[in-house]
């Protein structure tokens, strides 16, 4: 099983599209995925929840934050 993954969502700002976003897959075993595979070109990424965004960071320590 697989996911489309895509940065083309407003962000927590209200900003619109990134011009740059671009589109990838990520393989999903079950219901898991490899954070390896979220953070592979960035070290944040945008969760969009509803009509809320949330930032999803890894740290330098190699944790993960998860803030609204």
């Amino acid at each position: 099983m697989s996911a489309a993954s895509g940065d083309n969502i407003s962000d927590a700002e209200g900003h619109g599209e990134n011009p740059s976003a671009t589109t990838r897959t990520l393989m999903m075993r079950g219901n898991r995925i490899d954070s390896r595979e979220l953070f592979a070109a960035e070290r944040e990424i945008i969760i969009a929840h509803g009509e809320e965004s949330y930032r999803l960071r890894l740290t330098s320590q190699n944790k993960l934050i998860l803030t609204k």
